[in-house]
């Protein structure tokens, strides 16, 4: 699916006049950004090629008939059914605005068989498991509550999926149109000591109060986020906690006069709670060594990882305790709450409350002890920067010594090769995805394992734990993006593509552009497929020509310089090769692939002014596939009689270049783009491994596998191992001809593997990568 960024939404206000007369008002459209942005730069856009939600082909529509639309209403819109009904809704922008503020705990009612009945809402967003359009409509699932449970349609599933949990009959999916917020005040009493408590005399409620409402029948609790102005009076946006279910309320907006300071209820306890936590948070522990911060284990049932996020004494809990945040999100039972109180935030089932004797220092990091974020702390500056903390690529003096060998890498875990093969390529040597760990996204959960769980461990210590990697699958399938993300393997770009796009909404790196007569089209992409036609007479390729093989037959150009390139080899599943072997290039000479950029004569190595397509397959002139000539040696070239019928295209010229009958070409050479080979991902019979470029060297190489070895069967685990491996280096500098002679099984080392099992090759452009 496309990010928000990369398309521009319409709906359809009226039906077009012919020839589209078949086309509907109240359809929901779509173009992409950088085409409309083009379009507007040469004052084109009168009438705009558009994408109908559900077709392939665009549709040429005058721009009167188009009304933009934000992403979020175009998702609300797309699930109200009928079309004259999403018009009609068009005319109340006050319900689109509201749907859109709705989260999950949200009370509210919604509307079924005629009847409007009271719930909770569960879950917001799509119902289908796939969709080639790049949005589908948002529908809410909604929880009956109260005299209401029973009277619904499922029990939180559709269509054999899972959406949320409730009793049977319980639980509706319904577009915003049936979804009314519920903004009156609760009819039932309140508490029975409010009546000895002056509410209006106590100092007022802020953002952080514990609070005690009344939502239903049932007293619940929660955390003051916000106190908003409303026409029904002041109303208070509670993060509520956990019901007694273990179900997460979420928010809820509730009238000011109907929510109670907590420290109003229980003063007293309230006052030595406090007491014992700002002890705690303050770092006093009964050991020097262990504080707030602390990277820890403790023994359970099994042996747990977590982080110290509060310490001090818990009611009816003997001696002093630790609030920790664990690394395995399914081996907690909180969320930092205890007894209805918070004493630290952390996400849901990751929290647990221990006794502080029962911690130990966390001794994969050899007892060093780091310090990590600390809303109390007192040194704003120290807690920013570890916050922050931005480790870099694994220099190359310190390979060596800190990534090669055992134990060392990422520990693999369950089908996890390719999640596995793909961090360590991208991220231990390399900063040119690094952008990735630092943007805006709503899924910094995801994004905070990623940089503090994986990215940081494996470029500091140079090992990741299995735990870490399955916490990050688990969290990638909590988000419905996958419901086998911890158990069954993927392709690696397919993991790529998802944290990069669905995830972190990075922008595409990859800007294409294709030919087709006089129109040309951008598209942009995350990796490229390699597609080869049965055409050519390559025996023992290299990636260079895979390249230009795959863009002279699909008649594409790269739109600009790409930071990162991702290439994946021409195959059919993970048994069919189409090449025995594949030469990585170790530089990657794309200046011919340019769709716009000065290009060089293959004869004369000046500026070219023509481009020949008929000779591209024609070895006479150069090795490299796309064939550029200046004027005068194009005449030379297509005087043979051969090439008579060859129809050369002209260049135009980039801006600062020039050329005249009288003087000829400009006589400058010009330059050349070129990209690095950074990391390649091999695989043999499912498994991947990976091979990573670290220094400037051509001996600088590693190989690394995330399973090289095992410990014990079923209950045992795997040994991660990376080795270095100079040979791949001697055989890549070799003569193809001599390279040609070699027999893979007698290749030494792991050299093999690189050059027969080669899956996808990563580049990078270093001065691209520093405005990325």
């Amino acid at each position: 699916m496309a990010s928000a960024d990369n398309k521009i939404y319409f709906i359809i206000t009226a039906k077009p006049p012919p020839p589209y007369g078949y086309i509907k008002a109240g359809e929901i459209c779509f173009i992409d950004k950088q085409r409309f942005n083009t379009r507007q730069k040469n004052n084109d856009t009168d009438v705009l090629p558009v994408v109908r939600m559900g077709k392939v082909t665009d549709t040429l529509l005058d721009k009167v008939l188009l009304q933009p639309l934000s992403r979020r209403s175009a998702e609300l819109l797309m699930a109200v059914e009928s079309n004259e009904d999403r018009l009609l809704v068009l005319n109340d922008p006050e319900a689109l605005e509201k749907a859109s503020n709705l989260s999950a705990g949200c009370q509210v009612h919604v509307e079924y068989k005629g009847q409007w009945l009271t719930g909770v809402i569960r879950y917001i967003g799509s119902l289908k498991s796939f969709s080639s359009d790049p949005l589908t409509g948002v529908f809410f699932g909604v929880e009956l509550q109260g005299e209401d449970k029973g009277k619904g349609q499922n029990d939180g599933s559709f269509s054999y999926k899972t959406y949320f949990t409730c009793p049977k009959n319980s639980g509706i999916f319904a577009p915003f149109t049936r979804i009314k917020p519920v903004y009156h005040k609760p009819s039932a009493p309140l508490l029975p000591t409010q009546s000895s408590l002056s509410i209006t005399t106590t100092e007022p409620l802020k953002a952080g109060d514990r609070v005690t409402f009344f939502g239903d029948k049932n007293a619940h609790h929660g955390m003051v986020m916000d106190i908003k102005d409303h026409p029904d009076g002041k109303m208070v946006l509670i993060s509520t906690d956990k019901d007694e279910e273990g179900k997460r309320g979420g928010e809820m907006l509730i009238p000011l006069d109907c929510v109670i300071k907590e420290e109003l209820l229980n003063k007293d306890e309230t006052e030595k709670m406090d007491t014992s936590q700002g002890a705690g948070m303050g770092g006093v522990t009964d050991s020097d060594e262990i504080t707030v911060g602390s990277l820890v284990q403790f023994l359970g049932k099994t042996l747990l990882y977590g982080i110290v996020r509060w310490i001090g004494y818990l009611p009816d809990f003997p001696g002093m305790t630790a609030g920790l945040e664990l690394e395995d999100s399914s081996a907690g039972v909180n969320d930092g709450t205890y007894k209805g109180k918070r004493y630290f935030n952390c996400p849901p089932y990751c929290g647990l409350f221990v006794k502080l004797s029962s911690c130990r220092p966390d001794d994969r990091f050899s007892g060093v002890k780091k310090k990590l974020f600390n809303g109390n702390s007192d040194n704003d500056e120290a807690m920013v920067s570890e916050e922050q903390d931005n480790v870099p690529p694994i220099r190359t003096e310190d390979v060596s010594n800190r990534l090669i060998g055992k134990m060392k890498g990422i520990q693999g875990h369950c089908n996890s090769c390719y999640m596995d093969s793909a961090l360590f390529s991208v991220f231990s040597c390399s900063s040119v995805l690094d952008s990735l760990l630092f943007k805006t996204t709503e899924y910094e959960t995801i994004q905070s394992i990623l940089l503090k769980n994986i990215v940081n461990p494996l470029r500091k210590q140079g090992f990741v734990s299995e735990q870490s990697v399955m916490n990050l699958r688990k969290q990638l399938q909590k988000r419905e993006h996958c419901p086998t993300y911890t158990t069954d393997e993927k392709d690696p770009e397919e993991f790529l593509s998802l944290i990069m796009q669905e995830i972190l909404f990075l922008d595409p790196p990859l800007i294409l552009c294709s030919q087709s007569g006089s129109i040309q089209k951008v598209q942009s992409c995350y990796y490229y497929q390699i597609f080869m036609d049965y055409n050519h007479h390559l025996v023992l390729p290299t990636v260079q020509q895979l390249l230009e093989h795959s863009f002279y037959s699909n008649s594409l150009k790269l739109a600009e310089v790409p930071s990162c390139l991702i290439l994946t080899m021409p195959r059919s599943g993970k048994s069919f090769k189409m090449f025995p072997k594949i030469i990585p290039s170790t530089e990657l000479d794309i200046t011919g692939l340019l769709a716009d950029g000065p290009q060089q004569c293959v004869l004369c190595g000046q500026l070219a002014n023509q481009e020949c397509a008929e000779c591209f397959r024609d070895a006479a002139f150069s090795d490299t596939g796309f064939k550029y000539f200046c004027v005068k040696c194009s005449a030379q070239v297509h005087s043979h009689q051969q090439r008579r019928c060859h129809k050369p295209s002209t260049l135009i010229l980039p801006q600062g270049f020039s050329y005249s009958q009288s003087s000829g070409s400009d006589r400058r050479t010009p330059p050349r783009e070129k990209l690095e080979l950074f990391a390649v991902l091999c695989i043999e019979t499912s498994h991947y491994v990976s091979f990573v470029k670290y220094g400037p060297q051509d001996t600088d190489w590693i190989f690394f596998d995330s399973m090289a070895d095992r410990v014990g069967e079923s209950d045992g685990y795997n040994i991660p191992e990376v080795r270095a491996c100079p040979e791949v280096g001697q055989y890549l500098h070799m003569p193809l001809a001599q390279l040609a002679n070699q027999v893979p099984r007698e290749m030494e080392g792991v050299a093999k593997r690189l050059f027969c099992d080669g899956y996808m090759y990563l580049y990078q452009s270093k001065t691209m990568s520093l405005y990325r």
